[in-house]
């Protein structure tokens, strides 16, 4: 069975770096994705780096596809009416439509932004909005998910929005899977802000990693900020402006997110009830776990396992 179809499609100029997060991220997951790359004619384009990619497949092989990603390219030289026109019938057939970093102006061009929110490098969101004021650009987040066209902000924000897409496809336990191959960070939520703020350590040792470690073995105890900041040997306040530097997220969002993301692990695996995934996810009860899930992820933790459920394994 083929699966997914996912269409990377190469403007020029692309950046190379970029054309590979799809088959890094999705690429690495067996049938579950058909990966291919198109560009607009079948003469190839150029990347950033000078490499000439000459056996891509052309444009009508969008029509196929289930998933449309466009990395960031040269996006001075705008892009020809008939990529632009390719790109509006993958929207007008309900296609999934993706930017990477400054890919978002080939969906702008295109009209695919028109009335939606998106973001793009936050070195080039003024001009997005500038050149194109029918978009509302969100400046300082990772991503935006508008159901079927979605953009990413700069570069290490593609990882982002590819792992998004595969937790929307497949669940939290495959999206983790691919973060692992890749070395990526599991899940960084899209309203996140772009700048982080990684400030050198003042001696070794000062980086919260081990106590977000210490903090993930523990997700079904009752944590407490007081309880973070004592394992790190800081104040709170101290605490809270490091793990902000670190994560971008306060503490406790943070600790709530990886509570959620343990929650559908749980949940897509049949062996534990409900209330179970409450205890062990650290929500407590049932409705807990219910009101929660239900603001971040739009659905009911039964829909959720209805949606995800997998074969009975072994969730710590």
């Amino acid at each position: 069975m083929v699966g997914h179809r996912v269409s990377v499609l190469a403007l020029d100029g692309v950046l190379a770096f970029e054309l590979g997060m799809p088959f890094m991220t999705m690429g690495t997951l067996g049938d579950r994705y058909a990966l291919s790359v198109v560009t607009p004619t079948r003469q190839g384009v150029t990347t950033d780096s000078g490499l000439r990619l000459s056996a891509a497949g052309a444009l009508t092989e969008l029509a196929a596809a289930d998933t449309v990603i466009v990395p960031g390219y040269a996006f001075d030289r705008g892009i020809p009416e008939s990529v632009a026109e390719a790109l509006r019938a993958c929207h007008d057939r309900s296609t999934r439509v993706v930017s990477l970093c400054v890919g978002a102006f080939a969906l702008a061009q295109s009209g695919l932004l028109a009335g939606r929110r998106a973001t793009t490098h936050w070195s080039q969101a003024d001009r997005l909005a500038r050149e194109h004021p029918d978009v509302t650009v969100d400046r300082g987040v990772l991503y935006v998910d508008e159901e079927t066209v979605l953009t990413a902000a700069g570069t290490a924000a593609g990882i982002d929005l590819c792992l998004h897409l595969i937790r929307k496809d497949h669940g939290a336990t495959v999206a983790n899977q691919a973060a692992r191959n890749v070395v990526a960070a599991p899940h960084r939520e899209g309203g996140q802000a772009q700048f982080i703020e990684h400030h050198l350590p003042a001696a070794a040792g000062t980086s919260l990693a081990a106590t977000r470690a210490w903090a993930l073995e523990r997700l079904g105890e009752p944590l407490l900020l007081r309880e973070l900041a004592a394992h790190a040997h800081l104040s709170q306040r101290t605490f809270i402006r490091r793990f902000v530097a670190e994560t971008g997220l306060p503490p406790m969002r943070w600790l709530q997110l990886a509570r959620i993301d343990r929650a559908k692990q749980l949940l897509e695996h049949n062996g534990a009830t409900i209330d179970e995934v409450a205890r062990r996810s650290g929500f407590g009860t049932a409705q807990n776990l219910r009101t929660h899930f239900a603001q971040h992820c739009g659905l009911t933790p039964s829909a959720y396992r209805n949606v995800y459920a997998r074969e009975p394994a072994r969730v710590r």
